[in-house]
């Protein structure tokens, strides 16, 4: 298999891992930088360049776009789809799970359960927009955020209101959500490859914070999660259209919730919590994936 890696750095623990991986299981790897990738886009057909050089013939493509090249990364990526390369998680995908306001409207339309979530853009709307969602404690979260920026527990409904005003007066993107307290702040990451859960792991926050992401200081353990959870966890990923996905749930009376769905989750906070070896079965199930594409073309 010829695989190719979007990724901005070739050092980071996460590319690493996947070039070692496929290197291990024989198949030819390259990392290229997708701000480095460059385009023709014509009616006879597609083609690519990558630092003066042409790029095709890649079976495969795995996509480690960063939240800040969104735009610019997916559409290297949807290149590489129109040139005939198979990749895990297509660009729309990744575009409908990176906006949390559209995840949410899908994940909810498909009967995924998730923290009750409001929007709206009016000032004049925003009294009885709380209301809808009801009591405070309310989350508000920026809808483009990544690893718990952006986020932000409020405890007063005037604390809320004051919240959604500045924000509004940055012109900035977000959803406002209930608080669910018997969490106590913890979360379930779950890393979804294929048709199921490969690795769990249960994140707790630091003291006086609510936000359980490793980049903020929570701790990591390995956990058991309910076949309900593993069920949801991959059901919110082929609703996104993903097959790779870290997939955050919460605990709560009502059951499993679905926080967010991460479409480039990292492998080192996992791995390290598990003791599992995730680079090996993306490749694998990659490599499986290309070879059953082959068979039907």
């Amino acid at each position: 298999m010829k695989l190719a890696i979007l990724s901005r750095n070739s050092k980071l623990y996460s590319t690493r891992r996947l070039v070692e991986a496929a290197r291990a299981r024989g198949h030819s790897v390259r990392v290229l930088d997708p701000l480095r990738c460059y385009m023709r886009i014509a009616r006879g057909g597609f083609d690519m360049h990558y630092r003066g050089k042409p790029v095709a013939d890649y079976d495969a493509v795995i996509p480690r776009i960063g939240t800040s090249i969104t735009r610019y990364g997916t559409a290297v990526l949807r290149q590489f789809e129109l040139m005939g390369a198979y990749t895990p998680n297509p660009s729309d995908a990744i575009l409908r799970a990176r906006d949390k306001l559209r995840a949410h409207q899908l994940l909810a339309r498909e009967g995924i359960d998730l923290p009750i979530t409001v929007f709206g853009d009016n000032p004049d709307d925003t009294a009885d927009l709380l209301d809808m969602l009801g009591p405070p404690p309310h989350v508000i979260k920026l809808t483009e955020g990544t690893q718990g920026a952006g986020v932000m527990l409020t405890e007063k409904p005037s604390a809320s209101k004051g919240a959604i005003e500045a924000l509004r007066g940055l012109y900035a993107n977000f959803v406002v959500q209930e608080y669910i307290a018997e969490a106590e702040g913890a979360d379930l990451r779950c890393f979804v490859v294929g048709d199921r859960v490969v690795a769990s792991m249960r994140r707790q926050a630091p003291e006086g914070d609510f936000r359980s992401n490793l980049h903020r200081g929570g701790t990591a353990e390995p956990v058991e999660i309910s076949p309900q959870e593993a069920e949801v966890a991959v059901r919110a990923t082929r609703t996104l259209g993903l097959e790779l996905a870290g997939v955050d749930l919460i605990r709560s009376r009502r059951g499993p919730l679905v926080l967010e769905v991460n479409s480039t989750p990292g492998l080192e906070g996992i791995e390290h919590a598990c003791g599992c070896d995730i680079g090996t079965e993306i490749i694998d199930y990659i490599a499986t994936a290309c070879s059953r594409n082959a068979f039907r073309s």
